[in-house]
């Protein structure tokens, strides 16, 4: 991809010189509720507890890269309001980048509501996809690319996606979808408890288990967590195998905790 940089100045790289990521998507206001199991349909019951968190694709592996330690940026739609005011706040404190951030004169900022089962894991997602412009190519002219080793758009294929098609595995997605793809180009597809696999640019199929947690607490956010291992570690030159390995592992330990704090 050529470096087309116009208009502003990008910010410098990481320490000492070092390149950063940028992951392109979704940002939007997670409402959190935790219950102890999840509530039946037209029933009344109480929460153990509820938070405010950033959440979406994007600005979710951007919140890993950087727990990482790996000098990050987020592209995406805002528009001004008290929800973005919590969500610019908290990608400053994680020391993401924002500068990219497309500010929308109009629509909302997108909102989720998410019921989380202390009993089983499991997330149930309501999201408020709402008007929102989207980021343009002409946004995305304006960056200059030089500033990056890597830009995250959706490479990854999910198990959701995946069983869409009618797949029933990650290897039997990747290749019933590789012909989708540029030769050449990485396919990888993690398949909750049983791990992730990936097909390499020679064809290779490699595979990790998963490592799940002794119990599982939050699987919000799992999947954002495992791209942006992977992207971690195969933007630092390891190899596939441990790529997969280490988004696994990753993934792993945040489906053993609350939110993403704790996961290294």
């Amino acid at each position: 991809m050529a470096a087309g940089a116009a208009g502003r100045r990008d910010p410098e790289p990481g320490p000492a010189g070092e390149k950063r990521i940028l992951c392109v998507g979704l940002v939007c206001l997670d409402i959190i509720s935790v219950v102890e199991a999840y509530p039946a349909e037209d029933s009344d019951t109480r929460c153990v507890s509820q938070r405010w968190q950033r959440g979406g694709n994007a600005s979710n592996s951007c919140t890993v890269l950087a727990l990482l330690g790996a000098p990050c940026a987020f592209m995406g739609s805002l528009a001004p309001g008290l929800a973005a005011d919590f969500i610019a706040a908290d990608f400053q404190r994680r020391g993401v980048d924002v500068s990219h951030v497309a500010w929308q004169p109009r629509g909302d900022v997108p909102c989720a509501c998410c019921v989380v089962s202390a009993a089983s894991g499991s997330r149930t997602i309501v999201l408020y996809d709402t008007n929102l412009p989207e980021v343009t190519a002409r946004d995305f002219e304006r960056v200059d690319l030089s500033q990056y080793k890597w830009i995250h758009w959706e490479v990854f294929i999910s198990k959701d996606v995946a069983q869409h098609f009618g797949y029933r595995s990650a290897p039997e997605a990747l290749q019933g979808l590789r012909s989708r793809v540029q030769p050449g180009a990485t396919l990888i597809c993690a398949w909750a408890e049983a791990g992730a696999d990936a097909v390499g640019p020679g064809g290779e199929l490699v595979h990790s288990d998963a490592f799940p947690p002794e119990t599982l607490v939050d699987t919000l956010g799992a999947g954002d967590t495992f791209n942006a291992a992977v992207i971690f570690a195969l933007s630092a030159g390891r190899s596939l195998q441990d790529a997969l390995t280490f988004g696994c592992q990753i993934a792993g330990r945040k489906c053993g905790i609350q939110g993403f704090d704790g996961i290294v």
